[in-house]
């Protein structure tokens, strides 16, 4: 079994999100972010077997940041399909489903 995550943003890519150093970020974001998983489940369908969404943080010059990521095993066909579809299908705002 072999592993690839890809990046999915924290929010929608046509939606604000919380920005790294302003008050309650990390709080603000880890919302945002659960509410993305959400809403893509919701739009795509939840994640096959060998596929999970989850809340990354990541480094930055700034401090944690926390976007959304689609963790895949690359030998399983229908995990690596639901990956792609996330990132290609996936919504784009969070009313517009």
């Amino acid at each position: 079994m072999s592993y690839d995550e890809i990046y999915l943003g924290p929010t929608p890519c046509e939606e604000e999100c919380a920005q790294v150093g302003t008050p309650n970020y990390s709080i603000q974001a880890r919302k945002e972010c659960k509410r993305y998983i959400e809403t893509i489940r919701k739009a795509l369908g939840k994640e096959p077997q060998g596929a999970k969404l989850i809340i990354k943080s990541c480094s930055h010059d700034f401090g944690l940041y926390y976007e959304v990521i689609c963790l895949f095993d690359t030998d399983n066909t229908e995990a690596v399909k639901y990956a792609f579809k996330c990132e290609s299908d996936g919504p784009t705002t969070w009313e517009k489903l």
